[in-house]
This record gives structure tokens, C-alpha cells and sequence, in this order.
């Protein structure tokens, strides 16, 4: 079997590429990225591409499976290069695989495709995928699954799947989430257990998280199996304030929503951290995922706990974890995180 990985060398590509090594059925992999990395997988071979602008097909032919993780995050303050590759991009890749003639295709969709939903209660694959308005990433993700709705009516024999994962954390990618999402003043000695005094206890703000190799398992899985649809993905316990709080022994403080949104806008604003504010509407709108599906049907089953996963990244951070990798690579922003400073808080991708 023969797969295409595009995407390969972030957070969940690198996981893909471990599982998939270890795969007995994979006779080779191709993984695909704007920037090749140095760390080498068994089986794999690099292939620099950029999906808003490269030609796909050569790259697809011959392919059993491709696997559709590609995605940007940052420059936040650049949705025209956003949507180009999140949207564009994916729109150019599907019409890729379709004219390759690849009999499957596995879309990398996420939580943040669904609408605003319940956080008392478990939703499943069925539940609305409009997105959050007010956050990029989410209106950028609810756009891709209707493209994909249309890839679906105009090639009936692909075999289509997609997974909608939650947060997902792993060591080796702390320097990267970091550098996503906290941007370059978060002291990183100070995410330490004991050293954050108070946790903002907000109401609605809790999130499901995974490991990011138990993601990548289910990628391999939805590759190799004749599963077809949409799967939540994510990991027990939902986390919350008070997970929160019990991970880093800090005092829970209630915090009214509206404050949190304030704060987090005057620091978008301000240019001291490059989340644009979407991102906290997201996690306090988009509701809780039944993963019952995952389980049933491509039997999937997490090795991690969601606060297993997370304690692993908070470590990370505190370590400068990474890989050789350049989304992931732990010195990307240079000394002092010069880079990530040079090149504005969320304005230009830089690193």
C-alpha cells in the first residue's frame, strides 16, 4: 500500500509518519510539505510542496490513500494567506486527488468545524458544521467540510473520510504550539506546576484534547480501513477550569466570559501574543464530542488521557521540546526568539 501524507511535518504529521512505519500494510509513504524536514521516517520519502500553489497530481499518482493534513495557523493577521492554503489549497488538493484517480481520500477536519453546540452533553457526527463566525480557524474549517460535501456528490467512488479531532498535544511539539499560540513573551520556565497562582474559571470553557499519536493512530486507521464519513477524535477527561487548575495547582477564580474575551482581544491587539480572540469564542461555543463512532467503527481507542496529553506539552514547553522539524523544531525562533519578533506577533509566518 502506498500513502501520501501532505502535511507531514507537523504536530500530527510526524505522529502519522511514526504509526504508519510501524504499519506491516504500508509498503511505502510520501509526505509532502513547503519545507522538508531533517528527521527521517522508515518507509518515507519528502517531497517539497505547496498546496496553494504546486502541482498535486504528479505527486498523487499511484497513491492508495492520501491523507490531507495541511493547514496554517499563523500569520493570524494575514487571512488572505490563510484562506489561500486552508480553503484554496484544499480545494486544489481534492481536485488533485480526483484527477489522480486516488480510491480514498482522509481530510484532517477538526472540532472547530461545528456549530455552537452543548457542553452538558455529548454531540455526534450528525451535529452541524457552520463554525464559530467570529474565528477564522473555525469559518476556514466549516468551509473546507462543505468543499468536501461537493468533492463527495462529484466522486461518488472515493472513499472519503474525515476526523474531527480536539486539541491535540504532544512534547515534541511544544516549541511549535508555543510559538502558535503564546507567541514569544511566555516565559517558559514558568509553566510549571505550582508557579501560575490562579486559573480563570469561566463558564462553558472546557475542551477535549488528545495525544498526538493517538491521532495519528486513527489517521493510519482511517487510512487502512474501508471506513468512510466523519469521526469525532479525542480523549477522557474533558478539561476544564478545575482540571486546569488540579494540573498546574493553581486556585480557580471565576472570570466572567466577556473579561477573558477583553483581555484576550487587548493582547491580540496590543501585539503580545499572536491568538487572535476567535480562538477563546471557539472554545467556549463549540460543544462536547461523543467519540462512540471511533470506536465502534475504526477501532479506535486512546492509549492516553486528554490530561495525560496536556501535562506532556506543559512539560514540553517548560523544556523547549521539539524536533528537527521546522514547524516543530525547538530553536525556529532563534536566540531569544528574535525571529518570532522580527517578523510581528501573528502578522508574517517568519518561522
Amino acid at each position: 500500500m502506498r500513502v501520501v501524507v501532505v502535511g507531514g511535518t507537523g504536530n500530527v504529521g510526524t505522529s502519522l509518519l511514526t504509526s504508519l512505519a510501524r504499519e506491516p500494510a504500508v509498503d511505502s509513504v510520501l509526505a509532502i510539505a513547503r519545507r522538508v524536514p531533517g528527521v527521517q521516517y522508515p518507509k518515507t520519502d519528502w517531497a517539497q510542496a505547496d498546496i496553494s500553489s504546486a502541482e498535486l497530481v504528479p505527486l498523487f499518482r499511484g497513491a492508495d490513500v492520501v491523507v490531507h493534513l495541511a493547514w496554517l495557523i499563523q500569520p493570524a493577521r494575514d487571512l488572505e494567506t490563510l484562506r489561500a492554503t486552508n480553503v484554496e489549497g484544499s480545494g486544489r488538493l481534492f481536485d488533485a486527488v480526483a484527477a489522480a484517480g486516488v480510491p480514498a481520500l482522509v481530510y484532517a477536519s477538526s472540532v472547530g468545524a461545528y456549530s455552537r453546540g452543548p457542553k452538558d452533553r455529548r454531540v455526534d457526527e450528525s451535529w452541524p458544521t457552520a463554525g464559530i463566525a467570529s474565528s477564522f480557524y473555525a469559518r476556514h474549517k466549516s468551509e473546507v467540510e462543505g468543499l468536501l460535501d461537493r468533492f463527495e456528490r462529484e466522486a461518488p467512488t472515493v472513499r472519503v473520510v474525515r476526523l474531527r479531532p480536539g486539541l491535540i498535544f504532544k512534547r515534541e511539539a511544544a516549541s511549535g504550539i508555543r510559538r502558535l499560540f503564546a507567541g514569544p513573551f511566555l516565559p517558559s520556565r514558568l509553566v510549571r506546576r505550582g508557579l501560575i497562582p490562579l486559573m480563570p474559571r469561566t463558564e462553558r470553557l472546557c475542551f477535549q484534547a488528545v495525544h498526538s499519536y493517538d491521532a495519528g493512530d486513527a489517521y493510519r486507521l482511517a487510512a487502512l480501513t474501508e471506513a468512510r464519513g466523519p469521526f469525532n477524535i479525542a480523549a477522557e477527561p474533558v478539561l476544564d477550569s478545575v482540571a486546569l487548575s488540579r494540573l498546574l495547582a493553581a486556585r480557580p477564580v471565576p472570570v466572567h466570559p466577556g473579561l477573558l474575551r477583553a483581555s484576550a482581544a487587548l493582547g491580540y491587539r496590543l501585539h503580545l501574543q499572536p491568538s487572535e480572540p476567535g480562538w477563546l469564542d471557539m472554545g467556549l461555543s463549540v460543544p462536547l464530542m461523543d467519540t462512540s463512532r471511533a470506536q465502534r467503527e475504526l477501532g479506535w481507542r486512546p492509549r492516553r488521557g486528554a490530561d495525560e496529553a496536556l501535562s506532556e506539552l506543559l512539560t514540553g514547553i517548560r523544556e523547549r521540546a521539539g524536533i528537527d522539524s521546522p514547524p516543530l523544531a525547538s530553536d525556529t525562533g532563534g536566540p531569544l526568539r528574535i525571529r518570532e519578533l522580527i517578523t510581528g506577533v501573528g502578522r508574517r509566518a517568519g518561522v
